[in-house]
Order: structure tokens, then C-alpha cells, then sequence
């Protein structure tokens, strides 16, 4: 079973994560921020992954130290899962458009954090979230998942259906790098023998 819970605990969050990577896309969500609960919905749903994520942080102040660090502890939680990569397919790709959005995302789960981040959002905010907010949370996902990411949102007028596409196209790609490839025997998908 692939699973794994990550508790970070800091002044200024508290975050439990919670997921299954063979799950159905059940997901249990509440951050705090609306809006991030909904493209974390995305991820659950479009990456068949079960995914519960409790966190309470200093909304008081914004939403910048919540996102961030829901992305840092979904990060560990998805390394946890994955253990040592032995039998995956390690690559993933995928293009999810939504009306006049389109965006790709590229992942390899390849041991080394990058973050390429291509999105010019149409506008500052998507209700009260804060647009800047989206980079940030896959910063934090790819330094404690250890895994190189490109996003690109190709075209958009509207920001939330620039960002929607963003997180689905996510979850997918991140469903296909953690599929265990039966031909792939176990074996470690590098040829260093390690990730």
C-alpha cells in the first residue's frame, strides 16, 4: 500500500497530510483558503489519489505561509508514498484544457528539485487567493518531493480557468509518474541506479 501521513508543525502552520496513491480520488479537504481546497480537489480527482489535508495557519496575516506549506508537506507525504521510485514510470505529462485555457505539465520524479513556472495569470487575484500564491505551493512541493516540474499555461483569458488547468494537468501528470510500469520488473528507472 502507498500510503503515508505528514504532520509539520511551525509557528506558523499546522498541517497534516494524509493520502493514498492507489486510491479512487476521494478527497477530504480544509486549509482554510476556499479556493486552494478546490485545486487541491483537482489534484485528488484527476490523480486518483485519496488525499486529507487538515491545516491551520495564519490566515490572520495571509494565505502566503498555509499554501506554502501545505505544498512543502504534500511534498514529503508524496515522497514517503513513492518510497525508493524502484518500478515507476518516473515521467509524466499531460495537457488539460478548460474553455479558453490550456495548460501542460511536465514531472519527473528524478531526485532533484526545479521548478519551471510559466503562468501569466490575467489577473492578481482569483477571489481573495492570491495568484502568486500558485507558484508557491509547487515550490514547495518539488523541494520535499524531490521532482523536476514544468508548467506551462499555454493560453487563458480567465485566471481561475488558467490555474483549474494547471492543477489538473498536475494530478494527471503526477499519476502517470507514480503508475508502477509492470514491465518495468521493479527495477529503478535510471541509469545510475538510483534517484
Amino acid at each position: 500500500m502507498r500510503q503515508s501521513e505528514v504532520s509539520r508543525n511551525t509557528l506558523e502552520t499546522q498541517i497534516t497530510v494524509r493520502l493514498n496513491l492507489d486510491g479512487s480520488g476521494v478527497s477530504k479537504l480544509d486549509t482554510g483558503v476556499p479556493f486552494l481546497d478546490h485545486m487541491l480537489e483537482q489534484i485528488a480527482r484527476h490523480g486518483l489519489i485519496d488525499l486529507d489535508i487538515s491545516a491551520k495557519g495564519d490566515l490572520h496575516i495571509d494565505a502566503h505561509h498555509t499554501v506554502e506549506d501545505v505544498g512543502i508537506t504534500f511534498g514529503q507525504a508524496f515522497a514517503k508514498a513513492v518510497g525508493d521510485k524502484k518500478g515507476l514510470r518516473r515521467y509524466g505529462h499531460s495537457y488539460v484544457p478548460l474553455d479558453e485555457a490550456l495548460s501542460r505539465v511536465v514531472i519527473d520524479l528524478s531526485g532533484r528539485p526545479g521548478l519551471e513556472f510559466n503562468v501569466d495569470f490575467t489577473r492578481e487575484r482569483i477571489g481573495e487567493f492570491d495568484v502568486d500564491l500558485t507558484r508557491e505551493f509547487f515550490q514547495g512541493f518539488v523541494n520535499h518531493a524531490l521532482a523536476t516540474l514544468h508548467i506551462d499555461n499555454l493560453r487563458g483569458i480567465n485566471s481561475h480557468h488558467q490555474c483549474e488547468t494547471v492543477f489538473k494537468a498536475f494530478g494527471r501528470a503526477l499519476r502517470v509518474a507514480a503508475e508502477v510500469d509492470e514491465r518495468a520488473a521493479g527495477a529503478m528507472p535510471s541509469t545510475k541506479g538510483s534517484l
